[in-house]
């Protein structure tokens, strides 16, 4: 059996005996707990400053709760985050993973609940990461793709091909501005023809 990866755990809760049963059974975890705090607001500015593997947050607490803390910390220094909770409903669930929770749990967990939310939070974290890689990727390529679309006016005369800010530009022009193709010159049958008779059949 693969031996487990040591995290560093940050832990969000402001009941004294509440956070020092989840230091314990984080520790028996075998991961190394390296700060405690009360509300959300110091969540996120020690989360930034010591850059946890996993956050443990509570959701009611003073000053900043865990909604709003999970908030500021998905906005500027995005870290998985379990949610820990007295009570469970839809709301706080939805509110909750709206904010940036991977995972949920009720007070008070055992052990395994703990393990496998913090393996569960981990693991969307990574999901999410590669899709806002990918999403980051198909805008950039979107970006590069222009297209035609719509009525295309052109001169019955000089063929001059009226842009969406009313100025006439020759085609060559219009295709490299609103187009990826590149323009090559040749000649079609019947100017051929026309032109240069004595190759023509």
């Amino acid at each position: 059996m693969a031996e487990t990866k040591k995290l560093r755990v940050l832990i969000a809760e402001d009941d004294f005996l509440v956070a020092e049963m989840i230091k314990g059974q984080i520790r028996q975890l075998g991961h190394e707990i390296i700060e405690v705090v009360g509300n959300g607001h110091l969540a996120a500015e020690r989360t930034r400053e010591l850059k946890p593997d996993v956050i443990m947050m509570d959701i009611n607490m003073p000053d900043m709760d865990g909604i709003d803390g999970m908030r500021l910390i998905h906005k500027h220094f995005p870290t998985p985050v379990v949610v820990l909770t007295a009570y469970e409903s839809e709301d706080l669930l939805r509110k909750a993973t709206e904010a940036g929770a991977g995972a949920y749990l009720v007070k008070p967990s055992s052990i395994a609940e703990i393990d496998r939310a913090i393996t569960i939070a981990i693991a969307r974290f990574d999901d999410l990461l590669k899709l806002k890689a990918l999403n980051e990727e198909l805008q950039e390529a979107l970006g590069q793709i222009k297209t035609l679309a719509g009525l295309l006016p052109i001169c019955v005369n000089c063929k001059k091909v009226r842009d969406d800010k009313g100025y006439w530009k020759d085609v060559e022009s219009y295709l490299a501005a609103y187009s990826e193709a590149e323009v090559s010159r040749s000649l079609c049958p019947d100017c051929m023809e026309k032109i240069y008779p004595e190759f023509s059949d």
